[in-house]
């Protein structure tokens, strides 16, 4: 009896410690990558200002905890820009899982905040069903907007980076074409605000922009992680990322997985967009451009290795950095700087990535000489 629980103990032992090797050697190269971004900043810093690297060192670090954790108000920023990082990059996430590069998160968000805004503008509903309508209409657009390129990948075979660019273009002019048509607030590049009952709670005063909209996009990083690891489905499209060929001669049909993924990928942006309409900007704008949300939650998924937990601490870091500009510019750094940042450790966490894919090739090829 004793050998067997000891036996039990080592055995639960070696998986602790093998777990925790998992989690080391994910984490470490991100953690490399972002050492290397600072250093190479820090650089930059000295020869902008003129100074040693110690002097480049603090004036670059103080400026960017003072412009996103050093005030009440620039944390609340921060946090109201992680907001919409943590939808789109678990969006991103869900299709890398799956091998897909879905490029369209940036479309798929911004349906989700027009689609919310038309809602939100409906007048006579209760507030919390008013807000759930809202949440499943800027879900269901995204689901929408992301199904169609996963259709077509699934049963044409066409590209889904070609697609989700196309799609997003599509998203862009369409949100304009309403905003500044049946929708436009006269005088103004907008539509009407949506209605109180529409609004999520800013739960620090209404004043601030930090809304309960951050504990939803919490509680999606639980739901995906639940979802990855204790779910049929998540097996699934994890085992379609890591091998289409095994997953399919296992029995998983690739197609349906495909599709899956993109509409689930593209409903977590649809919502990420409702939550933004609905908790911070009230109203959909014209655009000359695209928000940025998407393209920067690619960066998210990357860094974070397209896991959940670390969708959470990715989107912390970048928020951080985005909402620093500011004070970097009143230090006299170059706001740049933070995109010089962000760009160096997208490098090294795709070099990662290629690394990997190469030897995972050769092993292949090793295995077919052999």
């Amino acid at each position: 009896m004793n050998t067997h629980m000891d036996t039990e103990k080592r055995d639960n032992k070696i998986k602790l410690v093998d777990i925790l090797k998992s989690v080391v050697n994910s984490m470490l190269f991100p953690l490399i990558s972002i050492i290397i971004a600072m250093l190479v900043a820090v650089f930059f810093v000295m020869w902008a200002k003129h100074t040693g690297f110690i002097e480049g060192a603090q004036v670059l670090f103080k400026a960017i905890w003072n412009g996103s954790f050093g005030k009440k108000d620039s944390t609340i920023e921060t946090f109201v820009y992680v907001t919409p990082l943590l939808f789109t990059g678990l969006a991103n996430a869900v299709a890398f899982k799956t091998g897909l590069f879905n490029i369209g998160v940036e479309g798929q968000f911004m349906m989700g905040v027009l689609a919310g805004t038309v809602v939100g503008m409906m007048t006579g509903i209760p507030h919390i069903i008013h807000i759930l309508i809202l949440l499943i209409a800027g879900m269901a657009a995204g689901m929408i907007w992301g199904g169609i390129p996963g259709y077509m990948k699934a049963k044409k075979g066409t590209n889904e980076v070609v697609n989700t660019i196309m799609m997003n273009y599509i998203a862009l002019y369409f949100s304009n074409y309403i905003v500044m048509g049946p929708l436009n607030k006269k005088g103004l590049a907008q539509t009407y605000d949506i209605q109180p009952s529409a609004m999520l709670w800013r739960f620090l005063g209404s004043e601030n922009r930090l809304n309960t909209g951050f504990f939803i996009g919490i509680l999606f990083v639980i739901l995906i992680y639940i979802f990855f690891w204790k779910t049929t489905w998540g097996y699934e499209i994890r085992a379609v990322g890591l091998n289409s060929d095994a997953a399919e001669y296992g029995g998983i049909n690739i197609k349906k997985n495909i599709i899956l993924a993109m509409v689930i990928s593209g409903g977590i942006a649809g919502i990420g967009g409702a939550v933004y309409v609905s908790g911070i900007q009230y109203h959909t704008i014209q655009l000359t451009g695209f928000t940025g949300y998407g393209m920067d939650g690619i960066a998210v998924a990357l860094l974070a290795k397209s896991h959940p937990i670390g969708i959470l601490f990715s989107a912390l870091l970048f928020g951080a950095l985005n909402t620093s500009s500011i004070s970097l510019q009143m230090s006299n750094i170059p706001k740049q700087i933070v995109f010089l940042i962000q760009s160096i450790i997208i490098i090294f966490v795709a070099a990662d990535y290629v690394y990997k894919w190469i030897i995972e090739k050769r092993k292949k090829e090793a295995n077919i000489n052999g």
